[in-house]
């Protein structure tokens, strides 16, 4: 099946759009080392993802930037950090365990994680890609990166996010993005690839920022 024009057309996203959004993530984060980690059984990883991602989603649309296409079958949701984000440990402490019930540990361990390798440098961070696992191949996640990209080397910024799995990292690789130094999460879970797009500068873009680990513990 083809994709028509109308469908890789990137536009902003907005509170209707949320019911397939939820959907498309839950789905394309559905398989993978991450998620077996993360939740071992599939039935509840799939009531457990659909809570997670709503509450990403609606975090995204008041606190970040959600973009989707005009089928609603991909999103991207963005986070401009111009300085450190500051955060309410104890109420994401209290999301998270309402979100995962038991198998909340391991979310709240991942998010720390993230959070104590986050580069300070200003910069855009991608939260989440997804595409419908029906539609993906299909350059709907590079239309939705190359989108931003343009938006960000106006700008003069450079973006960030971590690849869950080799397939992810390979597209990024393609797409610009440099790997850094990896995490390793505990309790035997995946390495996930801290992945860098640098800012236009002379000679090229400017190199994977110099990362000193900090710990804000949920």
């Amino acid at each position: 099946m083809t994709v028509s024009n109308h469908d890789l057309l990137v536009r902003p996203a907005t509170a209707a759009d949320a019911g397939p959004l939820i959907g498309v993530l839950a789905e394309a984060f559905h398989e993978g080392p991450l998620a077996d980690w993360l939740i071992p059984d599939p039935a509840d990883r799939r009531t457990v993802y659909y809570r997670y991602f709503k509450d990403a989603v609606y975090h995204g649309l008041e606190h970040g930037q959600v973009y989707t296409t005009g089928d609603q079958r991909a999103v991207a949701i963005w986070y401009p950090r111009l300085e450190p984000a500051p955060v309410d440990t104890r109420s994401r402490l209290a999301t998270l365990e309402h979100i995962a019930g038991p198998y909340a540990p391991k979310f709240v361990l991942l998010e720390e994680m993230f959070d104590a390798f986050h580069p300070d440098e200003p910069h855009h961070y991608l939260a989440y890609l997804a595409v419908d696992p029906t539609r993906q191949n299909r350059g709907i996640g590079a239309a939705l990166l190359a989108d931003q990209h343009r938006r960000l080397d106006q700008l003069g910024l450079p973006a960030y996010l971590e690849a869950s799995n080799m397939r992810n990292r390979r597209l990024y690789l393609r797409l610009g993005y440099h790997a850094g130094p990896t995490i390793v999460l505990p309790t035997e879970g995946p390495v996930i690839w801290r992945m860098w797009r640098g800012a236009p500068a002379s000679g090229g873009r400017s190199p994977f920022p110099r990362t000193r680990p900090h710990r804000r513990s949920l």
